[in-house]
């Protein structure tokens, strides 16, 4: 039985519009467990990255609950959700947001400094491990505008890792890439995941999907549909494919 890392009860997200109130996020209940990689899927405007942000505690939940060990997200201090969100939380975006003047080093040793948990000696240790992890070794003085996007997102993956997050959350990871890169970056992602990596990502894409060990299908702001999957095994995608492919359909996506 596999442990709840954060749950949701009774989540909404919803905001004044015209005299009214538009819901993006209605009543959600919500169990993400460790060691998974949650997908969670939908069309455009379902509210998947809302649903993502309200759990994370980088956008505020109208109602509602956000438990992470046995405290309530939705109603922190903003100076407490600041320390979670730098320590037992990681981030990766589409867009890479890197500090256009640090080097792809020094983008990741900064974030490990900022958390103020280890000393400066083992934060450049584990950057060079995970630049090492990630194949960007080589280039760790230049610049992001010097690198490709690829290796920019690679960046980006060792910087949300280098506090040991207990919970990864990636929103549409590789939809700015191209397909070369997009497969290079969810390898390193299911690398991390079956290493014991909790992750949630939000994706459009089938191929990001076929990496998950848990698939949530968002659709105007509830969750309507629920598929688990065994650990990605890369001689196994055809069939894992179509096995998606056919929930996907059944969802009307």
């Amino acid at each position: 039985m596999k442990n709840v890392i954060l749950s949701a009860d009774g989540l909404c997200k919803s905001f004044a519009h015209n005299g009214g109130q538009v819901h993006i996020l209605s009543n959600i209940d919500l169990e993400l467990y460790e060691g998974d990689l949650t997908v969670i899927m939908g069309a455009s405007g379902s509210g998947k990255s809302t649903l993502l942000y309200a759990l994370s505690g980088m956008d505020r939940a109208t109602a509602g609950k956000v438990i992470y060990k046995d405290e309530d997200i939705v109603a922190m201090g903003e100076k407490k959700l600041a320390k979670l969100r730098r320590g037992d939380f990681g981030f990766i975006f589409q867009q890479m947001y890197l500090v256009s003047n640090l080097s792809l080093y020094e983008n990741i040793v900064v974030s490990g400094w900022l958390n103020k948990e280890r000393r400066t000696s083992q934060v450049k240790i584990h950057a060079n491990e995970l630049m090492e992890q990630m194949g960007i070794s080589h280039i760790r003085s230049h610049l992001p505008s010097q690198v490709s996007g690829g290796e920019q997102q690679r960046c980006a993956i060792a910087r949300a890792v280098i506090n040991s997050p207990k919970l990864l959350f990636a929103d549409e990871p590789t939809g700015a890439l191209n397909r070369k890169n997009t497969t290079e970056v969810l390898n390193l992602l299911t690398s991390l995941n079956q290493a014991g990596q909790s992750i949630l990502m939000v994706t459009h894409d089938l191929k990001a999907a076929l990496r998950a060990t848990r698939l949530l299908y968002l659709e105007d702001g509830k969750i309507v549909g629920n598929l688990v999957l065994s650990a990605y095994h890369p001689d196994k995608e055809r069939s894992r494919e179509e096995q998606v492919n056919a929930w996907l359909s059944s969802m009307k996506w």
